[in-house]
């Protein structure tokens, strides 16, 4: 087999990745560095995935010591803690380009369908003993975009890393009569703001009451943007379905959060899937260091922001917050627009419809005044994910039981979906720092360097996941999230590879010292 440049590649198979994102360059970058030569489809015309369409606002919120490539640091021309959006971008296409990624990439490449063409399989267990099975292969339906022509890719492996914040937009449910077609001004998603730039976005609100739903990251980026075109003349509403802990920054009175919950003495303190007894009796017996931890952040947000004064403190804990990556930064100044006037808080409108003039809520009996509607309520990642595949088999194992979370065996393959792995779509609090170590470990397993369990021993430590995530989410449990356990899962993609899974220099270090992605690098 002879590669895009003319050189004979390594490796026979054919290796498919959908998506060239953060997850589908890092996908690519270690397919190559074990002697494959991918092929990446990807829908748009560039690099960059959620960072390429995102409210020009937006900056990171991962600080960036904890978000960046293990082999491929930040430079040192950039000096701000939470690059932004351009920056950022110009990150990720300085990567690419340093590892050659580009020419493996087929733009303006949709994926439309996936199928799975088997020979007689002659038994589950022997699913996943090999990477690659001489049983069948996938067929990647593939249309261009310009030209809408299709054609069908047959490959022996799928890497799908489509991420969970795109494309379907969750439209909630209204009551009858009540949905957007009732108010006379114009309903849109964040998806379609986040498309425009900085000069149309801003004559786009210009002059209009808006009201956003919303009050996570996207939410507080276009109220900002909002109240900063229109000030209090014309002040922008933010309707809250759900209060949460949203960090004014990640050094809670002036001690790094990194410390508290970044490193293995912090872990000790969370009952693990899989944990033994002296892991259990730690837990149990550290649990009120836990709760104190996460008194102590819940503190210096309640004090900096002044929740109390404009009612918004949760109900939930921060860790809660922290075990469904549901935390966001707020941007530097929201709470000064509040008290100013330039955007006002509606709290806890779980339930809304729409009126001629505006938003309707139960809990108030006048509409909100709104001519323009924007609904930063996410994306139906998982609608997404399994509707890419042709078998309903298939969609079903995908949206698993509970329609939450996607049930992978090391947050990567399905146990039942052959030569196929996912990744992106299980979040961490560092997400660029996850896919990279969990693309490592699948380029080790396609390479042959270890082997997978039988089916029903990766469903059982799915099973176990699955408890823990549910436990310390709650009611928050929404989706596939390794939240405050990320060096214990790091730990067993190290074990699989054969790595020692302990990367520091010593033992204070070890066990107290935040760990990130340097830590990892080889």
């Amino acid at each position: 087999m002879t590669n895009s440049d003319g050189r004979e590649s390594k490796k026979k198979e054919v290796i498919a990745i959908v998506g060239a994102g953060i997850s589908g360059l890092l996908a690519c970058k270690y397919c190559l560095s074990k002697g494959f030569d991918p092929i990446v489809f990807e829908s748009e015309s560039s690099i960059g995935g959620v960072w390429t369409k995102t409210v020009e606002s937006t900056k990171l919120q991962t600080p960036k010591p904890f978000y960046q490539f293990s082999d491929y640091p930040w430079p040192d021309t950039v000096t701000e803690l939470f690059p932004d959006q351009q920056t950022m971008l110009e990150y990720i296409e300085s990567y690419a380009n340093h590892f050659d990624l580009v020419r493996h990439i087929q733009f303006n490449n949709k994926v439309l369908s996936l199928s799975y063409e088997e020979d007689n399989n002659d038994g589950e267990c022997n699913l996943w003993e090999e990477p690659f099975s001489s049983k069948g292969k996938w067929n990647v339906t593939v249309q261009d975009t310009r030209t809408l022509s299709a054609q069908v890719y047959k490959v022996d492996f799928v890497i799908v890393c489509l991420g969970r914040f795109s494309q379907v937009p969750n439209i909630p449910e209204f009551p009858p009569n009540k949905g957007p077609q009732a108010l006379e001004g114009e309903v849109i998603h964040s998806m379609d703001y986040s498309k425009m730039d900085s000069a149309a976005a801003a004559n786009f609100v210009k002059g209009k009451h808006v009201a956003i739903v919303g009050f996570q990251k996207s939410g507080m980026d276009i109220a900002m943007e909002c109240s900063t075109v229109n000030g209090v003349e014309h002040p922008c509403s933010v309707v809250i379905r759900t209060l949460h802990w949203n960090v004014p920054d990640y050094f809670p009175w002036g001690f790094p959060m990194a410390k508290l919950y970044l490193n293995r003495f912090s872990e000790l303190t969370v009952h693990k899937p899989g944990e033994g007894l002296l892991l259990y009796l730690m837990a149990t017996i550290f649990s009120p260091l836990r709760w104190a931890f996460s008194k102590f952040v819940e503190s210096h947000i309640r004090h900096k922001l002044k929740l109390s004064k404009h009612g918004m403190v949760p109900e939930h804990s921060f860790l809660n917050e922290l075990s469904s990556c549901l935390i966001s930064t707020v941007p530097e100044g929201f709470y000064d627009r509040v008290e100013e006037g330039s955007i006002k808080l509606i709290k806890k409108a779980e339930n809304f419809g729409f009126s001629k003039e505006g938003i309707v809520l139960d809990s108030q009996a006048e509409p909100i005044k709104s001519d323009l509607v924007i609904l930063a309520t996410g994306f139906k990642g998982i609608e997404k994910l399994k509707h890419i595949f042709e078998s309903p088999k298939y969609q079903e194992f995908i949206a698993g039981s509970d329609d939450f979370a996607v049930p992978l065996y090391r947050e990567c393959v399905h146990p039942r979906i052959p030569q196929l792995a996912i990744i992106g779509f299980s979040e961490s609090i560092a997400n660029l720092f996850t896919s990279e170590i969990r693309c490592r470990w699948l380029a080790e397993f396609l390479d042959g360097k270890f082997k997978l369990p039988n089916i029903k021993m990766m469903e059982k430590d799915i099973a176990e996941w699955d408890k823990y995530k549910k436990r310390y989410s709650k009611k928050y449990y929404r989706r596939s999230c390794i939240g405050a356990l990320h060096i214990w899962h790091n730990d067993q993609l190290c074990k699989d590879m054969g790595w020692n899974p302990k990367r520091k220099r010593g033992l204070w270090a070890e066990w107290f010292e935040p760990y990130g992605p340097l830590d990892y690098s080889v």
